[in-house]
């Protein structure tokens, strides 16, 4: 996890706004020219309507700091199984629209849950079908696992996964959490974890920034 301290404005900001109605991504921060914002790009690891790992991912958008544009990727349950006999062109639409979102890309944010002590099948399925793609080479991605057995396991593989696709990963942590830990609203308002995204987010634009100079 980045030794950055948290934002406090933010962090209290986004804790008070937990109660408002989700908003849907993309999701901006103040007006800005979209055409010359940072572009980050989400993946929640769980297709499930109501993961906790989307609430993560919402929770990444509203904490993102002013100029920051977070689109979260709703596409995951679309994509075919992965398979080097379709790897070729032309690609399967759903893969062609994912890694284009990528390549437009200044960075990445992955939060996933942990299934059996290891990873969710649908998102290493997404990994599986950026592997041979040029887009993601480089990038910097924050990957925060959370699970109510605290998610190390998954957290572990995906690390490993990420550096060897060539990616520049911040750790946000393994975390301890789960739906029923959510407000009523659906959405994240745990000071700690809120806090580990506040950390986790000045580091991945710091590099991302870097990475457009």
């Amino acid at each position: 996890m980045s030794s950055a301290g948290p934002d406090r404005t933010a962090l209290r900001d986004a804790t008070s706004r937990s109660t408002a109605t989700p908003r849907m991504a993309p999701v901006t921060r103040g007006a800005l020219d979209t055409s010359r914002a940072m572009k980050l790009f989400a993946i929640a690891g769980s297709i499930r309507s109501t993961s906790s790992t989307s609430a993560l991912a919402r929770a990444a958008s509203r904490l993102a700091p002013p100029g920051v544009l977070v689109e979260i990727y709703d596409g995951l349950a679309a994509l075919p199984h992965f398979s080097p006999d379709l790897d070729v062109e032309p690609l399967p639409p759903p893969v062609a629209a994912l890694r284009a979102a990528i390549g437009s890309s200044d960075g990445l944010i992955i939060t996933t849950p942990e299934y059996a002590h290891g990873m969710p099948g649908a998102l290493k399925n997404a990994l599986d079908w950026l592997v041979s793609a040029t887009e993601p080479i480089g990038l910097p991605v924050l990957l925060v696992s959370a699970s109510p057995g605290g998610a190390a396991h998954a957290h572990a593989q995906f690390s490993e996964v990420l550096r060897t696709m060539n990616l520049r990963l911040v750790d946000g942590g393994a975390h301890v959490f789960s739906r029923a830990r959510l407000d009523p609203h659906g959405e994240v308002a745990d000071p700690p974890l809120l806090a580990a995204l506040v950390a986790g987010l000045t580091q991945l634009v710091a590099l991302a920034a870097a990475g457009r100079a």
